[in-house]
């Protein structure tokens, strides 16, 4: 079996038998030739028009955000969209283990992992480029996935003073992703008590956005939650965003809504901190401004 990638960027696979019982499968992954824009998320019904604003304010307030998501369920076009919004004066070092990220800013570092050769020296891993990274002067650091032991040098890297990182993981809740980190930084090897390991945690990352691809194909962010700090053991969360659910539609379309939980962050404070405003009103119910306006009347 085999992993290569095309001029275009395509990625390949090939498996031949005995590993391939009933003969030689080649899949070839494609990517699109021009990016999808926030418009074309809005359209699609992927996200609002409140996550859009809210999403471009976080990253110009470099926060760390964390997309979750399974597979297929558009972490990268997100994380591609979310790193459109940082600023073409910013040093970006980029880390993959397949090269998939297509930042259009000037001052991009891209890096990708290498596999061990046929005699199963010279690997290098994505905590290897995490570290190194960490010499090259970054503004920001993307990850395209963390997957491994790598988790610990990104949670150090956001704790150090490189904020703004973004990254994605396989998850299916924001709460599997947090627990998810949290067993990667147990590859390391190193063992920390648990409160100390979820308290890193907590300070390192600030949003976590989940996406999902439902039943009718189509992708969605389900879910954007805070992350607010500690409470005891536990790394509490508030949902800020959250979609909302109604059944199906005659088509097998999933029917529903991404709408906010009417909660007002706590990183509303910090993005005035950064001059980034944002209206207070964005993050209330729509049935909480209809009944402050029956009240005006």
């Amino acid at each position: 079996m085999v992993d290569a990638r095309l001029k275009d960027g395509s990625r390949v696979n090939a498996i031949i038998p005995p590993l391939a019982l009933d003969g030689a499968s080649l899949s070839i992954r494609r990517f699109a030739a021009e990016l999808l824009s926030i418009d074309d998320l809005i359209r699609l019904g992927s996200i609002s028009d409140e996550l859009a604003t809210v999403m471009n304010a976080v990253v110009r307030a470099r926060l760390n955000v964390l997309v979750s998501g399974g597979t297929g369920a558009g972490k990268t076009t997100l994380l591609n969209l979310l790193s459109g919004f940082i600023s073409e004066t910013e040093r970006v070092v980029t880390i993959e283990d397949s090269a998939e990220l297509q930042l259009r800013q000037p001052h991009v570092v891209r890096l990708e992992t290498r596999p061990p050769n046929i005699e199963g020296r010279g690997a290098v891993t994505q905590r290897d480029l995490v570290r190194n990274s960490l010499r090259m002067r970054p503004d920001r650091i993307v990850i395209g996935e963390v997957r491994g032991a790598e988790a610990l040098d990104m949670l150090q890297a956001m704790n150090t003073g490189h904020d703004g990182s973004l990254t994605t993981i396989h998850a299916n809740t924001p709460r599997d992703a947090l627990a998810r980190v949290e067993n990667m930084v147990s590859m390391t090897g190193i063992s920390f008590p648990a409160k100390a390991l979820r308290s890193q945690i907590a300070s390192a990352i600030d949003i976590v956005i989940q996406v999902e691809r439902q039943e009718d194909g189509r992708r969605r962010v389900v879910s954007l939650q805070e992350i607010n700090g500690m409470e005891g053991d536990i790394i509490t969360t508030s949902e800020i965003f959250r979609f909302e659910r109604r059944g199906l539609g005659a088509d097998g379309q999933v029917l529903g809504e991404l709408v906010t939980t009417g909660i007002v962050p706590g990183f509303e404070r910090r993005l005035k901190e950064r001059g980034v405003e944002l209206p207070v009103a964005l993050f209330r119910r729509a049935q909480d401004l209809q009944l402050t306006g029956s009240q005006r009347a």
